[in-house]
């Protein structure tokens, strides 16, 4: 069995192009990630893809 995600709902992670926002993910649906801010939980979430997200934020 492959493992499809990399990462786990309720995790810490940041967007690759901002990464000094977190955010914490809150669905996995269909290769997309649902994520919400972690600081301003009722700003919109955002839909990102894997390859759009990053669990360090030094990293690129």
């Amino acid at each position: 069995m492959k493992i499809e995600n990399k990462f786990d709902v309720g995790a810490v992670v940041y967007q690759k192009i901002n990464p000094s926002v977190k955010l914490i993910i809150r669905r996995y649906v269909d290769r997309i990630y649902y994520c919400k801010f972690q600081n301003d939980p009722e700003r919109k979430e955002l839909a990102l893809f894997e390859r759009e997200l990053t669990d360090n934020p030094t990293s690129r």
